[in-house]
């Protein structure tokens, strides 16, 4: 009969864990992990594997720059800012909502003119130390007042300058006979097809309806317009006005008719006639911003 052999199971070779110190007791040694999980995946046949790193790859930093701090101006209160000058203005944007709580879309930046282009950093912006930027913003209960509809007295009150609207403003007997007085010796120099940010003094040289001087005056830290003439000054809260209509002059295309809504229909429009064209885009601008396909 033959002798059968013995099948011995693979065995993990164990290392010594216990050492005899010279002329003390046994000393636990060290154990080799790394060899001992190479023994292991060896006698599980996978002599080739390798066995990956569990720790997390390192996460990718930004580069946010130098830090630049500058102040806020909105609703006649001063914010600090601090942020890193690579730092977009839609970040910065962000980072205002959760201060003013006034929703990103609702904001209109004021820095050198309006503020347009999110993906500009507040470098490209050259903001600098203790630099002033303005906010100019409409609230969703402005802007659900401003839409209400009209009671049917107001409708009709607006009724009979409906039909006026279909011809130009040059053509309409109101406007002519302002027109016709000639523009003011005093009227500032306008640039026919140039769009110039608004200027740091007031706009002058301009008349209303009835002939009188008019300057508009432009307070964005307070969100408001004045509007001053020789008899007095008007404040007007810019979140109050309803629309902005501009129409150049035909004969002097340098210049624009500009009319300001002031109340819920066209008669409370307020002409300001001779106004420089470079200017209309940014008046409309800081009165309406991104908000002039709501009215």
């Amino acid at each position: 009969m033959s002798e059968e052999s013995e099948v011995k199971p693979d065995v993990i070779p164990t290392p010594d864990v216990t050492a005899t110190g010279k002329d003390g007791p046994p000393v636990v040694a060290a154990i080799d992990t790394a060899k001992l999980t190479s023994e292991l995946i060896k006698s599980l046949g996978g002599g080739d594997m390798q066995v990956e790193d569990s720790a997390p790859p390192p996460t990718e930093t930004i580069d946010e720059g130098p830090e630049v701090k500058f102040k806020l101006v909105y609703n006649k209160q001063n914010y600090e800012i601090v942020m890193g000058e690579n730092r977009t203005v839609r970040e910065l944007k962000d980072h205002i909502e959760t201060l003013t709580k006034l929703p990103r879309p609702m904001q209109k930046l004021m820095f050198k003119g309006l503020v347009k282009d999110e993906t500009k950093t507040l470098k490209d912006l050259k903001l600098a130390k203790n630099s002033k930027m303005m906010l100019v913003g409409t609230t969703m209960s402005d802007i659900v007042a401003v839409n209400t509809k009209p009671s049917t007295s107001e409708i009709n009150a607006g009724t009979s300058s409906a039909a006026t609207k279909r011809e130009p403003l040059c053509k309409q007997k109101m406007h002519i006979k302002v027109l016709e007085k000639g523009k003011p010796e005093d009227a500032m120099q306008g640039i026919k097809g140039a769009k110039h940010s608004l200027p740091n003094t007031p706009i002058g040289g301009m008349v209303n309806k009835t002939g009188g001087k008019v300057r508009l005056t432009f307070k964005l830290a307070e969100d408001s317009l004045w509007i001053g003439t020789k008899a007095r000054t008007e404040k007007v809260n810019m979140s109050s006005i309803r629309t902005v209509v501009s129409e150049v002059i035909e004969d002097n295309p340098e210049y624009h008719i500009l009319g300001i809504q002031l109340g819920p229909t066209e008669l409370s429009m307020y002409w300001i006639y001779w106004v420089p064209a470079q200017y209309v885009d940014a008046v409309k601008d800081a009165i309406l911003g991104k908000w002039q396909p709501f009215f």
